[in-house]
């Protein structure tokens, strides 16, 4: 009659396993590269949406159509350094988690923010007039 033992197994199997011819197991440090085209790539992408941003200035936008797109350049520049050049694009997605939640979240709080400024001023403009 086999016994159970903690990890499932039987007495059996864990006396055969001992017996076993004990094979010596080396670990080597394991070096993953990632090839040049694809920094060269994100290097380019990251030159195209510098020169997207500059032309916004240069092109002389205004109001929340020049802010919207300066903050989406700069959200995939900062998404394409993170994920290449940090490695985050390969690391568990817990981490990743991590640490790109937070800014997120701050981007929707700011969103709130700037909707309850809007009602703030309404309300105020509303009840109290325009100023003196």
């Amino acid at each position: 009659m086999a016994e159970a033992t903690a990890n499932g197994l039987g007495q059996d199997a864990l006396h055969a396993a001992h017996e076993a011819p004990a094979t010596r197991i080396t670990y080597t440090e394991v070096h993953q590269e990632h090839p040049i085209k694809l920094y060269l790539v994100v290097w380019a992408w990251l030159f195209i949406l510098s020169t997207c941003s500059y032309l916004v200035d240069y092109f002389g936008l205004h109001g929340y159509l020049r802010w919207s797109l300066i903050l989406i350049f700069m959200i995939l520049k900062a998404g394409l350094i993170v994920a290449v050049f940090m490695h985050m694009a390969w690391e568990r997605l817990a981490l990743a988690y991590a640490i790109i939640l937070p800014p997120i979240l701050v981007l929707v709080f700011v969103t709130m923010m700037v909707f309850e400024a809007d009602y703030t001023l309404f309300t105020r403009m509303a009840f109290f007039g325009a100023g003196p």
